[in-house]
């Protein structure tokens, strides 16, 4: 080892955030169980590595005794105090290896170590830089896609990452080279290197493509409340706007609709309903429920979240929606249970 090797780790410290400390700690314990390989039997071996003076120090540790009887272990008296003038038995000395013994191990240890150390930090940095981008959109090119399992291979600066059938809007198709936005759901770490999990069914997809879109959200005027999703079909957003003189709503949809119509475009189509949203329950249930007309609405007076909403009977298929879809949404974007009758009254009521 020379000073090339310790201007190498210097260079790794600054070029790639790896501690040179952490790098020498590492190979420090490498070296250790090289040394022990190498030298069959030996159970403690001392590594002492100082980028401060640039010196390597490798020692054999072993306990003097009078009588030899595990040489990789013990010595003599008299050989011991070649090393320590004041040993005795009972006592450990150390042996330093000569470069001769251990540079060969040492060279090779210290660059397997290097290279680990290198695809630890780059790993660490990845996984660092897309944490950063959690729940947030990011564009990604389509390298492939799974006939048997669906799944499609997309590359996010460099990176592989895999969007999953599920977590595809039903019925949209992908081609190679292609550019799609997807919403990064969380990022955990693992051997291979940083896990992304993106989708483009998740709510915070909606409610990212409306911020990017509608310059008074992203500039904090208009808030968005509440998104409730069912991916490709429908999605229903509840938003308020902080200046009374801003239609929240208004703003959102946009100039003849164009602002929504670019969000509904990047879908592939799916409704969107922009709802006022209320600190009134019955005002924001009644909302929620568009594009039915709601007549009233009667909150459970025990506190429950729950509540009965009386539609006219010629929108009662409205209000609930397509196998019961507008209700459902509905219910998850306020949060309540809907009751929804005619004004004639219950269904089935005698």
């Amino acid at each position: 080892m020379n000073q090339d090797f310790f201007e190498a780790l210097m260079c790794l410290e600054k070029e790639k955030g790896i501690s040179v400390d952490y790098l020498c700690e590492r190979i420090e314990n490498a070296i250790a169980i090289a040394v022990r390989r190498d030298f069959p039997g030996t159970e403690d071996v001392a590594c002492r590595i100082d980028p401060e003076t640039q010196a390597f120090y490798v020692a054999i540790r072993k306990t003097v005794v009078e009588e030899v009887e595990d040489p990789a272990n013990e010595i003599n008296v008299d050989a011991a105090r070649k090393y320590d003038h004041a040993a005795v038995p009972g006592v450990v000395v150390e042996l330093p290896l000569e470069t001769k013994d251990f540079g060969r191990i040492a060279a090779q240890t210290a660059k397997h170590v290097i290279k680990q150390g290198i695809r630890e930090a780059e790993r660490g940095q990845v996984l660092k830089e897309f944490q950063s981008r959690e729940h947030e959109i990011i564009a990604a090119q389509v390298i492939s896609t799974d006939p048997v399992r669906g799944s499609v291979t997309l590359e996010i600066d460099h990176n592989e990452a895999f969007l999953l059938k599920s977590e595809q809007i039903p019925g949209e198709t992908f081609v190679p080279g292609e550019i799609i936005k997807v919403y990064v759901v969380e990022v955990v770490a693992s051997e291979r290197g940083p896990k992304v999990m993106i989708s483009r069914t998740h709510p915070g997809l909606v409610k990212r493509l409306f911020e990017l879109e509608v310059p008074e959200i992203y500039e904090g005027t208009v808030e968005i409340k509440a998104v409730s999703r069912e991916a490709g079909s429908r999605t229903k957003l509840a938003v308020w706007s902080k200046d009374s003189d801003v239609d929240a709503v208004g703003a959102c949809i946009g100039p003849r609709g164009a602002r929504v119509a670019k969000i509904v475009d990047e879908l592939g189509g799916e409704k969107i309903d922009v709802i006022q949203y209320s600190e009134d329950p019955a005002e924001f249930i009644a909302a929620s429920l568009s594009p039915a007309k709601v007549l009233n609405v009667i909150l459970d007076p025990d506190g429950a979240r729950a509540c009965k909403v009386t539609v006219p009977d010629e929108q009662l298929s409205l209000a609930i929606g397509n196998k019961g879809q507008n209700a459902r949404l509905a219910a998850r974007l306020t949060g309540w249970k809907i009751d929804i009758k005619p004004e004639s009254g219950f269904w089935g009521e005698e």
